[in-house]
Protein backbone atom coordinates (compact mmCIF):
# COMPACT_ATOMS: atom_id res chain seq x y z
CA UNK A 1 0.00 0.00 0.00
CA UNK A 2 1.44 3.05 -0.97
CA UNK A 3 1.93 5.84 2.03
CA UNK A 4 -0.24 8.88 1.74
CA UNK A 5 1.49 12.13 2.44
CA UNK A 6 -0.07 15.30 2.65
CA UNK A 7 2.28 17.99 0.62
CA UNK A 8 2.37 21.57 0.98
CA UNK A 9 3.93 23.43 -2.01
CA UNK A 10 6.47 26.20 -1.35
CA UNK A 11 5.23 30.14 -2.05
CA UNK A 12 7.14 31.98 -4.37
CA UNK A 13 6.61 35.45 -2.54
CA UNK A 14 5.25 36.18 0.93
CA UNK A 15 6.00 35.53 4.49
CA UNK A 16 5.99 31.88 6.14
CA UNK A 17 5.57 32.35 10.40
CA UNK A 18 7.03 28.95 11.44
CA UNK A 19 7.10 27.33 15.17
CA UNK A 20 4.09 29.21 16.24
CA UNK A 21 2.93 26.98 19.64
CA UNK A 22 0.68 24.60 18.88
CA UNK A 23 -3.10 26.02 18.32
CA UNK A 24 -2.06 29.05 18.30
CA UNK A 25 -2.25 29.72 14.33
CA UNK A 26 -5.53 31.05 14.33
CA UNK A 27 -4.34 33.89 17.45
CA UNK A 28 -1.77 34.64 14.88
CA UNK A 29 -4.35 35.06 11.72
CA UNK A 30 -6.23 37.43 14.23
CA UNK A 31 -3.21 39.51 14.91
CA UNK A 32 -2.78 39.44 11.41
CA UNK A 33 -6.60 40.48 10.56
CA UNK A 34 -6.75 38.16 7.67
CA UNK A 35 -10.51 36.84 7.81
CA UNK A 36 -10.19 35.43 3.96
CA UNK A 37 -11.53 38.04 2.23
CA UNK A 38 -8.60 39.55 1.30
CA UNK A 39 -7.79 37.66 -1.86
CA UNK A 40 -4.03 36.20 -0.35
CA UNK A 41 -3.41 32.50 -1.00
CA UNK A 42 -2.77 31.32 3.30
CA UNK A 43 -1.90 27.78 4.57
CA UNK A 44 -2.59 26.91 8.26
CA UNK A 45 -0.94 24.26 9.48
CA UNK A 46 -1.68 23.14 12.65
CA UNK A 47 -0.40 20.68 15.40
CA UNK A 48 2.35 19.53 12.96
CA UNK A 49 4.94 17.32 14.18
CA UNK A 50 7.87 19.44 15.17
CA UNK A 51 11.72 17.99 16.74
CA UNK A 52 11.88 21.27 18.75
CA UNK A 53 8.33 21.65 20.06
CA UNK A 54 6.81 18.42 19.77
CA UNK A 55 3.73 19.69 17.83
CA UNK A 56 3.88 23.02 16.26
CA UNK A 57 1.20 25.78 13.97
CA UNK A 58 2.89 27.27 10.45
CA UNK A 59 0.98 29.19 8.94
CA UNK A 60 2.09 30.85 5.38
CA UNK A 61 0.73 33.93 3.59
CA UNK A 62 1.49 34.02 -0.35
CA UNK A 63 2.19 38.64 -1.14
CA UNK A 64 1.73 39.36 2.28
CA UNK A 65 4.26 41.11 4.25
CA UNK A 66 4.27 41.24 8.49
CA UNK A 67 4.48 44.33 9.54
CA UNK A 68 6.66 45.18 12.69
CA UNK A 69 3.69 46.18 15.28
CA UNK A 70 2.10 42.57 13.81
CA UNK A 71 5.44 40.73 14.42
CA UNK A 72 5.73 42.16 17.88
CA UNK A 73 2.32 41.04 18.64
CA UNK A 74 2.85 37.29 17.24
CA UNK A 75 5.66 37.35 19.38
CA UNK A 76 3.58 37.80 22.77
CA UNK A 77 0.94 35.17 21.55
CA UNK A 78 3.76 32.88 19.93
CA UNK A 79 7.22 33.58 21.40
CA UNK A 80 9.11 30.83 19.88
CA UNK A 81 8.32 31.85 16.48
CA UNK A 82 10.53 32.53 13.04
CA UNK A 83 9.22 34.99 10.52
CA UNK A 84 10.90 33.90 7.12
CA UNK A 85 10.47 36.40 4.29
CA UNK A 86 9.99 34.79 1.23
CA UNK A 87 11.23 36.31 -2.20
CA UNK A 88 11.08 34.05 -5.61
CA UNK A 89 10.81 30.92 -3.92
CA UNK A 90 13.91 31.98 -1.72
CA UNK A 91 14.12 32.20 2.44
CA UNK A 92 15.72 35.87 2.01
CA UNK A 93 15.61 36.40 5.79
CA UNK A 94 14.64 34.52 8.65
CA UNK A 95 14.39 35.91 12.38
CA UNK A 96 12.56 35.66 15.78
CA UNK A 97 10.32 38.80 16.50
CA UNK A 98 10.83 40.30 19.68
CA UNK A 99 8.28 41.31 22.30
CA UNK A 100 8.21 44.98 22.87
CA UNK A 101 8.56 46.32 26.47
CA UNK A 102 5.37 48.31 26.34
CA UNK A 103 2.68 47.60 24.15
CA UNK A 104 0.92 51.03 23.33
CA UNK A 105 -2.21 51.38 20.88
CA UNK A 106 -2.54 47.56 19.88
CA UNK A 107 -4.01 45.82 22.67
CA UNK A 108 -6.66 47.34 25.30
CA UNK A 109 -7.20 46.55 28.90
CA UNK A 110 -9.44 43.56 29.78
CA UNK A 111 -10.90 45.65 32.39
CA UNK A 112 -13.84 47.59 31.38
CA UNK A 113 -13.61 50.35 34.13
CA UNK A 114 -10.00 50.87 33.29
CA UNK A 115 -9.80 54.87 31.83
CA UNK A 116 -7.74 53.43 28.63
CA UNK A 117 -11.87 52.23 27.78
CA UNK A 118 -13.63 54.96 28.43
CA UNK A 119 -14.81 56.58 25.33
CA UNK A 120 -14.15 60.17 26.82
CA UNK A 121 -10.78 59.85 27.69
CA UNK A 122 -8.06 60.35 24.87
CA UNK A 123 -6.10 57.96 26.42
CA UNK A 124 -3.96 55.28 24.44
CA UNK A 125 -4.47 51.98 26.01
CA UNK A 126 -0.69 50.47 27.38
CA UNK A 127 0.65 47.55 28.71
CA UNK A 128 3.75 46.81 30.13
CA UNK A 129 5.23 43.67 28.96
CA UNK A 130 5.75 41.44 32.93
CA UNK A 131 6.93 38.65 31.52
CA UNK A 132 8.41 36.87 28.52
CA UNK A 133 8.03 33.32 29.56
CA UNK A 134 5.17 33.13 29.43
CA UNK A 135 3.67 35.90 28.24
CA UNK A 136 1.89 38.51 31.11
CA UNK A 137 1.28 41.88 30.21
CA UNK A 138 -0.20 44.24 32.72
CA UNK A 139 -1.70 47.84 31.92
CA UNK A 140 0.27 50.72 33.39
CA UNK A 141 -2.74 52.66 34.22
CA UNK A 142 -5.10 50.14 35.80
CA UNK A 143 -2.36 47.16 36.38
CA UNK A 144 -4.63 44.15 35.77
CA UNK A 145 -3.11 41.60 34.23
CA UNK A 146 -3.58 40.24 30.88
CA UNK A 147 -2.38 36.29 30.10
CA UNK A 148 -0.84 35.14 26.15
CA UNK A 149 -3.88 33.20 25.87
CA UNK A 150 -6.79 36.33 26.25
CA UNK A 151 -4.23 38.78 23.95
CA UNK A 152 -5.86 38.26 20.74
CA UNK A 153 -9.24 38.54 22.22
CA UNK A 154 -8.03 42.61 23.52
CA UNK A 155 -6.80 43.48 20.27
CA UNK A 156 -7.11 46.97 19.49
CA UNK A 157 -9.93 47.25 15.99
Amino acid sequence: MPSEELRVTKIRNGTVIDHISAGRALQVLRILDIKGEEGHIVTVLMNVPSRKLGKKDLVKIEDRAVRPEEAQLISLVAPESTLNIVSNYEVKEKHRPKPPGVVEGLVKCPNGRCISNRPEEPIVPKLRVESREPVVLRCVYCLTILPAGEISAHLVE
